[in-house]
């Protein structure tokens, strides 16, 4: 008879993998940007960064740039 002995492997540390994932770009903006960004994200009942996604769509659709 043989014992079955489960093993759970820990999650490792760090950071995650990169597996699917959108990739992380970051930016600095002056104050009053920020703050009209988070009025147009409350208004349009969004979180930040959606709200900056959705603006950067915006954007590129009305340049024409958008393929």
């Amino acid at each position: 008879m043989s014992n079955a002995i489960s093993v759970h492997q820990k999650k490792k540390r760090g950071r995650p993998p990169e597996n699917g994932r959108d990739p992380l770009i970051s930016t600095r903006m002056p104050e009053q940007d920020v703050a009209a960004l988070e009025a147009w994200a409350t208004a349009h009942n969004l979180s930040r960064s959606e709200a900056i996604r959705r603006l950067i769509q915006k954007g590129l659709e009305e340049s024409g740039k958008n393929d």
